[in-house]
């Protein structure tokens, strides 16, 4: 890897990821029954490979409002990653049922078993 890459551009990189995390945290701690900073909390975790983190932020996220599409479309990502194809469907038709319909088309489009 060259220096410019791992010194400078991860280096920033990591720190504006760092920076924008504290800002979701700091939006939960004012709007706790607010689903939008914990999804986008998440987003920013799985980026980073927390992917355990970003699971319990994202069903958090859809425990404060159920009817999230993108967070139920991000949970269904999450599991088809942990290989939970009956956890990725659930979330993927109530992804769709909220008018996000991309991750039932993604699984059928690849043949995943429901």
């Amino acid at each position: 890897m060259s220096f410019w890459r791992k010194e400078v551009i991860e280096f920033a990189l990591d720190r504006e990821t760092q920076a924008h995390i504290e800002e979701q945290r700091a939006w939960i701690l004012r709007e706790p029954a607010n689903a939008k900073p914990y999804y986008h909390l998440a987003q920013l975790y799985r980026v980073a490979f927390k992917q355990d983190e970003a699971l319990g932020l994202l069903l958090e996220a859809v425990r404060l409002d159920p009817a999230f599409a993108e967070a139920h479309a991000s949970l269904a990502e999450v599991y088809v990653l942990r290989d939970d194809l009956p956890a990725a469907w659930r979330h993927a038709r109530l992804a769709e049922a909220q008018g996000e319909p991309r991750v039932v088309e993604m699984l059928t489009r690849h043949g995943a078993n429901q």
